[in-house]
Formats: C-alpha cells, sequence, structure tokens
C-alpha cells in the first residue's frame, strides 16, 4: 500500500467518524461525498445521496434562494467555522423539517474545487435558547407589570419601557406613542435607539394610511431594516402604539411578537387605569361642588340675609343704642362670613398660616374658660396638661378654632350630655412614617375624646372629606374636620381619628415642638391711629375703593386714587406728596399689585407699601417681608393697626 492509498484511507476513516453530518460538494451543487450521520440527519439509505444536487436536503421553498446563495460563496470561497450564525432549515425523506447550523470549508483536491459543508442538528440548541429568550421576556413583562402597580401615575412607567424592550429583544430601538392630550395624532412619549430625524417623523408617518409602508421605509433609510408596530387597545379605539426597531432583516418571530403584545397590554391596562382615576376623580369634584353649593351656599345666604337685613334698619333711622346694636349684627355676620372663608382655604391648604411659639398650659387654660361657657351645662370639660409640656409652634387663631371646631362637633354628639377631654402630651418619633404619617421629630399630642355617639365605619372612613356631614340642612358645611386636618398638615403636623359607634370619639392633633422660646402675647390695647399723612389708594372696583378712601379720611389721612397699575405709577411721578401706597393685590388688567409695589419702589426707594386681598398669597414671589398684606375683609381699626406697624418698622429700619 503506497502514501496516497494510505492518506485516502485515513481521509475516509475521518470522514466517517466525524461526529457532525459531512458531505462534499462540487461546484455544480452536486453532493460527491456523504458520511453516514449526514445519511442518518436527512433520513437517506447509505450511498442514495451520492450525485444529488445538494438543495434536496432543504425545503422546496428555500432551494432557489439557496442556489442564489451556493454560486455567491463559491465564487469567493472562504472558511465559515460552525457557529458563525449562518441558519438554515433542513428538510429529511419523509418531508420533516428541523433547523440546521452549518460550517463550510472549500476543499483543495486537484483541478475540480470541491465544497465541504459540516451540518449539525440545532433543534435542541434552538428549544434551550428560545427558552432562555422567553424567560428574559417574562422577566421583562413582570418588571414592567411590578413598575405599573407601585406607580401612581402611568407616567411613571413609560419611561422604562423602551429601555427594557431593546434589552429583552436584544434589539437596536423602541418608542410608545400616545394620543395627544389637547392635539389630534400621536406623540412620543419615551424613546430609546431611534434616530432623532425618524423620531421626531413618526407621528406623521404613523398617521398615514398605507398600512405602515411609509414607516418602514423611513426605518430603513435610518439603517432599522426591522420593524414591529403593536397598537395599545383603549376603550373606544388606539390610545397608542408600541413601536421596535432593529438593524437587522430577519423578521420578529413569534416568540417576540407575543413579548410585544404583552407589553401592549399591559400598557393599554395601565391607560385605562388612568382614564378611570380621571372619571372618577372628576366624579368626586362634581359631588363636592354639589355638597359646597347645599352647605357652604346656605351658609353664606343666612351671612347675608343678617347684612341686608340690619342695613336695612339703618335705613329706617334708628339712633343711640339700637343703631349701635344695628351695626354690631352686621359686622358679627361679616366676620363669620371671613371665617367661613378662611375655613375653605384651610381644607385647601391656601391660607397662609401666621405661626408663633404657643405655651400649651397656658393656652388650655384659658379655652377651658371658653368652653365652659360655649358647651353649656350638660358637658363636663376637663383639661389635663403636664405643666412640663413643651410649647408647640402654630398659628393661635386656628389652632383657637380647630379645638372649638372639634369641642362643637363633641357637644353635638353628645345630645343629652356627657364628658369631654382635652389631654396633652408629648411624643418623640424617631422614623418617617411610624406615626400618622409624621416626619421624625418632636411633637405635642392635644387630644379631645368625648363620650358622645361615635360615628359607625362607614362614617368613620368619610370623616375627613371636604363636605361631607351627617348633620341636617343647614346645620354645617361638612369642611369642620376637613379644616382641622388641613390646619394640622399645613403647621407640619397631622391629626388622626378613632371612633366606635356608642363609645365616642377620640381626635388627636400632632403638633410641632417649638424650637425657641415662647413669644409675648400681643397686647390688646386699643389701637392710636396716626393720620395726617398722604395715602395713594389703588383698588380696581369702584365700591371697595370707596371704602378704603372712607377709612384713610376717617383715619386723618389724605387721599390720592388711581384703578390701575399704570395710572397709580403716573400719580407718583407727578405728586411728589404721596407717602406711602395701600394697593390690592389683584387689579384688572395691566400690572399687579406686586409689580405695581416694585416698579414704585424703583420710582420712590424707600416708599412704604401695604397690600390688600381677598386671595391667599402663595408663592415666593409673593412672601417678600418688606410687602405686608391686609387680608379682606379688613375693619378700620386693623387697617390703621398695620398703617402704624408699617410706619414704626420704617422708623426702626
Amino acid at each position: 500500500m503506497n502514501d496516497a492509498t494510505a492518506q485516502g484511507d485515513l481521509f475516509r476513516t475521518l470522514f466517517e467518524t466525524a461526529p457532525d453530518a459531512t458531505i462534499v460538494v462540487d461546484r455544480s451543487g452536486r453532493i460527491v461525498l456523504a458520511n453516514a450521520q449526514a445519511e442518518a440527519l436527512f433520513g437517506r439509505s447509505p450511498g442514495s445521496l451520492a450525485g444529488e444536487p445538494v438543495e434536496v436536503l432543504l425545503p422546496t421553498a428555500l432551494r432557489g434562494g439557496h442556489v442564489a446563495h451556493r454560486e455567491r460563496y463559491m465564487a469567493n470561497p472562504r472558511l465559515r467555522p460552525m457557529g458563525a450564525g449562518f441558519e438554515l432549515v433542513g428538510q429529511r425523506l419523509d418531508g420533516s423539517e428541523f433547523p440546521v447550523e452549518i460550517s463550510l470549508s472549500p476543499v483543495q483536491a486537484g483541478a475540480n474545487p470541491l465544497y465541504a459543508a459540516s451540518i449539525r442538528d440545532i433543534s435542541e440548541t434552538r428549544r434551550a435558547r428560545q427558552a432562555l429568550a422567553r424567560a428574559r421576556y417574562d422577566a421583562a413583562v413582570a418588571e414592567a407589570g411590578r413598575i405599573a402597580l407601585e406607580s401612581r401615575a402611568v407616567e411613571s412607567l413609560l419611561p422604562s419601557i423602551p429601555g427594557m424592550v431593546a434589552g429583552a429583544l436584544g434589539i437596536d430601538g423602541a418608542a410608545v406613542l400616545l394620543s395627544a392630550q389637547q392635539r389630534a395624532g400621536l406623540q412620543v412619549q419615551a424613546a430609546l435607539g431611534v434616530p432623532a430625524a425618524l423620531q421626531d417623523a413618526l407621528p406623521d408617518l404613523l398617521a398615514r394610511d398605507d398600512e405602515g409602508q411609509a414607516l418602514r421605509a423611513a426605518a430603513v433609510a435610518a439603517g432599522l431594516h426591522r420593524t414591529a408596530s403593536v397598537p395599545l387597545h383603549g376603550r373606544y379605539g388606539a390610545d397608542g402604539v408600541l413601536l421596535a426597531f432593529a438593524a437587522e432583516s430577519s423578521a420578529f418571530d413569534r416568540d417576540q411578537l407575543h413579548f410585544l403584545q404583552s407589553i401592549s397590554n399591559l400598557l393599554s391596562a395601565a391607560l385605562q387605569r388612568r382614564h378611570s382615576e380621571e372619571q372618577l376623580a372628576h366624579a368626586q369634584r362634581l359631588e363636592a361642588i354639589g355638597q359646597l353649593t347645599g352647605g357652604v351656599a346656605h351658609d353664606f345666604n343666612n351671612l347675608l340675609t343678617v347684612i341686608s337685613g340690619n342695613l336695612q334698619l339703618l335705613q329706617d333711622g334708628f339712633e343711640g343704642a339700637e343703631r349701635e346694636q344695628i351695626v354690631q349684627g352686621a359686622m358679627r355676620a361679616v366676620a363669620n362670613g371671613a371665617a367661613l372663608t378662611r375655613k375653605l382655604l384651610a381644607f385647601a391648604r391656601r391660607q397662609r398660616l401666621t405661626p408663633r411659639t404657643i405655651a400649651l398650659a397656658e393656652w388650655l387654660a384659658d379655652l377651658h374658660a371658653l368652653l365652659r361657657r360655649t358647651l353649656g351645662e350638660g358637658i363636663t370639660v376637663s383639661i389635663r396638661c403636664p405643666a412640663a409640656i413643651p410649647a408647640v409652634y402654630a398659628d393661635p387663631g386656628e389652632l383657637d378654632a380647630a379645638l372649638v371646631n372639634l369641642a362643637l362637633n363633641a357637644r353635638d354628639a353628645m345630645p343629652r350630655g356627657g364628658n369631654l377631654e382635652i389631654e396633652a402630651d408629648e411624643l418623640r418619633i424617631d422614623a418617617d412614617g411610624d406615626v400618622a404619617d409624621l416626619a421624625a421629630g418632636h411633637y405635642v399630642i392635644v387630644s379631645v375624646a368625648d363620650t358622645g355617639t361615635g360615628m359607625p365605619a362607614d362614617v368613620l372612613a368619610r370623616a375627613l372629606e371636604p363636605f361631607f356631614t351627617t348633620k341636617d340642612a343647614g346645620r354645617g358645611s361638612g369642611l369642620g374636620l376637613s379644616m382641622v386636618y388641613g390646619f394640622a398638615r399645613q403647621s407640619g403636623g397631622s391629626m388622626t381619628i378613632a371612633s366606635e359607634l356608642g363609645y365616642g370619639t377620640r381626635v388627636a392633633l400632632y403638633l410641632p415642638v417649638a424650637s425657641h422660646g415662647v413669644s409675648p402675647t400681643p397686647a390688646l390695647a386699643a389701637t392710636t391711629a396716626r393720620g395726617g399723612k398722604v395715602v395713594l389708594v389703588v383698588e380696581d372696583e369702584p365700591e371697595v375703593r370707596g371704602i378704603a378712601v372712607a377709612f384713610m379720611r376717617a383715619l386723618g389721612h389724605a387721599t390720592r386714587v388711581a384703578d390701575n397699575g399704570e395710572d397709580a405709577l403716573a400719580l407718583l411721578r407727578e405728586d411728589p406728596s404721596i407717602e406711602f401706597l395701600f394697593t390690592d393685590v389683584v387689579l384688572g388688567g395691566g400690572i399687579n399689585g406686586i409689580e405695581l409695589a416694585r416698579e414704585a419702589r424703583q420710582l420712590r426707594p424707600g416708599l412704604p407699601v401695604l397690600l390688600t386681598s381677598g386671595y391667599e398669597r402663595t408663592g415666593e414671589d409673593l412672601d417678600d417681608p418688606r410687602l405686608p398684606l391686609l387680608r379682606k375683609p379688613y375693619r378700620r381699626e386693623a387697617l390703621a393697626e398695620a398703617i402704624d406697624s408699617l410706619f414704626d418698622r420704617d422708623v426702626r429700619t
């Protein structure tokens, strides 16, 4: 046996014992050799593959495309190892198909070129890959679901979706578009890996009625050859669309499309939840407005009746003590109207509080005397407050109103009499949210407990709702507890309610401990009005302007008047005798009172300014300590005090 024969036998042995199915093809594409593994893999009998075109190993639909591919390879043969990503579908003699991966290499065999192909059945490998991919998809859907459940708004979920989709599918980009709230069409809400030019064009491309052809063409032009579009279904049609893009040209498989549909369903559910919550909130607002109309309007109409009646009596010419009594009745009605407005503002947390340090033991002792007179003999009032209780930091007027409100509620719950106990204690909270959603810190608890009828669970659950009341029509607006809660939260504290039907109610106010000493209680001495000033009164309502001018003249001041900011600035330029400015904050048209005050001080540095408004000041732009505010409606005495304080401060400065 010569060396050539020995080498041939060795080649034949290696060829037959190779672990993979192996075939050798000539330049025409016909099979020259096939080992036993190849014959077994494709369900062929021994020797039956020789002379067959290699395309018989492929499904009929793929054979034409493979011929063209084979020609290109043979024109430029090179080594292509197994696992290089060249996968095909094989077909057995019985017609069954299976995925294969192949490696290619040219074979040097004399003058006629040959080409070897090693073929491996990757059915199990593909199943393993699919299992891993599906696990990845499931994990991504679960994570999206977790974010959706934890998010209060769908806007918190949207930014994470494109990255989640791109990462799970191993693609280049993704985008979410939703129906615009204020205008027609879709708007991009979140995107990742989408070129800016394509991203800007997406709304217009999706609006075209061409079954997505324009979108796919634009994506290909941007280097993204694969596109998937899944609608986000709403109650009345599509609310948006989820897009996926990949640079590879192969189509998205069934598992990938199923994953995109799952993400789409999750997003659609989140959008529907948002729509439902918006509708519920709208319905609750409508219900609140209806309750407000019935409760607050009733209270205001009562007040207006008192004011109107007293003014009519004054027209009849009453004199002396009777006249004074009528005026006092009208003024009390005005004060009650202002108090009701403050309740509304406190509920909305828009009221500007003026907190100070309050010595609670002395404060509660004074309150004890007031409550005994107010609640009547049938209610036993007891107050327990340790002498060493820390001072609290709160608005004294609102604290008074809150405790009196709670006491009156307790009285109404004890129609046959009972016990009312007010108790103060201190509490230190080490961790945020441990008690009543409060931040860690030092607090004083002021609790108000009664022995009344208590509340059933359904009433207790709604006790803090605005305008909710169980009292008969005309006996309350339902703002009492809401006002107290709003005051507590705005003061940096909180409020809790515990109640059981037949066993009374306990309301606990948590107020922050003051960090500095007790402030002296303001003196209640009569105000000495200082007249002789020249004041510029700026007010756009003629009747209100007339009252302000009359008050100023009664206090001994000369007045100049303007009904808008521009005229006021002109007067300041023309009249050097003006000594201070009294202006409403809200002026119809042009600049407002704040802007007027600032421009006035540019013209006249150091000019004293006093603001007035029926609105509460909000926002840091209105918190300039050099611009004090007098709330409407104001009494003449309050105006005098504000003016005196204004000039006292300027003198100290």
